[in-house]
């Protein structure tokens, strides 16, 4: 399980435009990462700069916000909690945080 206390940009940046699993289950939800951006500087003593990952799925898709277990090939597993930002025609949109 790749330790998410001890990732940063750098480790997710590489691999945006490829599709992450989502695991469920009863079976698997593919979402692109689409962008990799900073949040501004880091808090005195934290050990990395705040960042978010932007991830697009299906249309009209809808997740409640949760902790997801999500698969990339050479990232291996990790746990991420979710948070839809939108949903439309084209794609729905999800943000995870990282501070």
């Amino acid at each position: 399980m790749l330790a998410l206390d001890q990732v940063d940009r750098a480790t997710f940046t590489p691999h945006v435009g490829e599709t992450f699993e989502v695991v469920f289950t009863d079976g698997r939800l593919p979402l692109t990462l689409t962008e990799v951006r900073p949040l501004g500087a880091a808090r005195p003593g934290a050990p990395r700069e705040p960042f978010a990952l932007t991830f697009h799925g299906a249309p009209n898709l809808r997740l409640p916000q949760h902790t997801y277990r999500l698969e990339l090939a050479t990232l291996g597993e990790m746990e991420i909690f979710l948070v839809q930002t939108a949903a439309s025609a084209d794609a729905s949109q999800f943000e995870a945080v990282f501070s």
